[in-house]
């Protein structure tokens, strides 16, 4: 499912116009969105039943060129992550 395909279910679903329903989901998961913005801030967003947004960091170390072989220092770095919650988990499984 891509973003129109979600904006159309949702816009059923809920009963919203495509252009509400787009709004919806941009100010959610968009990357001026309230999930990103607070990751930014280094909060993490957690959905019971769904799961956790949070940022992870991975620390600086060595890495290798893969064409050259040539080794190569790889920067330290924060990143997102997901982890799926206890109910998300369940409805996959079944």
């Amino acid at each position: 499912m891509n973003k129109g395909e979600l904006t159309s279910a949702l816009a059923r679903q809920a009963k919203l116009t495509q252009k509400q329903a787009r709004m919806a989901i941009d100010s959610v998961f968009g990357s001026n969105g309230i999930i990103a913005s607070e990751l930014k801030r280094g909060g993490r967003v957690q959905i019971t039943g769904f799961g956790t947004f949070e940022t992870r960091r991975r620390e600086a170390r060595m890495g290798r060129n893969p064409q050259t072989g040539a080794q190569l220092r790889i920067p330290a770095a924060t990143y997102p992550a997901f982890k799926a919650g206890k109910g998300l988990k369940s409805k996959i499984r079944k």
